[in-house]
């Protein structure tokens, strides 16, 4: 009798960790999925890379007037699309973190870019069985000895 409750007990917590939240959250595969996003943009995939985008989305640019509804960001970004003149981000790390019942997960990156190394940070949710990107921020780096020019150099 002991066997059998051990058994049950065994196959119940396989049943709870395959089905539940914590299965949602996979560090390869959300990789893959964001590497995915940054390589649709570079290939002009316009369709995939907005699809990722949860309705909700916001991206917040480089430029101090960036801030862009996926509405206001698709407008912006399809006349890039159409003439094959997007912008091409290479990952050089990430890390992830994630709310305890799994459905929302955020990260930091660092991506080589047209400006050099910056910054990305964003919020993806679990929602209707997939993940999509809600919030994305991209931030140019500067080193702190070097703000007062960079400071100076924004009010010419």
């Amino acid at each position: 009798m002991k066997e059998i409750k051990r058994y049950s007990l065994i196959c119940s917590l396989l049943i709870m960790f395959a089905c539940g939240p914590a299965n949602t959250v996979n560090k390869e595969k959300l990789d893959e999925q964001m590497d995915k996003w940054h390589q649709d943009v570079a290939t002009f995939q316009l369709d995939a890379y907005f699809d990722f985008m949860h309705s909700s989305f916001i991206f917040l640019g480089t430029d101090p007037s960036e801030r862009w509804t996926k509405e206001a960001f698709y407008t912006f970004a399809k006349p890039y699309f159409d003439k094959k003149s997007t912008w091409d981000f290479k990952v050089n790390w990430r890390n992830w973190y994630f709310s305890k019942d799994g459905k929302i997960a955020w990260f930091e990156e660092s991506l080589d870019t047209w400006m050099e190394e910056c910054r990305g940070s964003g919020v993806l949710i679990y929602e209707d069985s997939k993940w999509q990107i809600a919030h994305y921020n991209l931030a140019v780096l500067i080193e702190n000895d070097k703000i007062k020019d960079f400071i100076s150099l924004r009010k010419k």
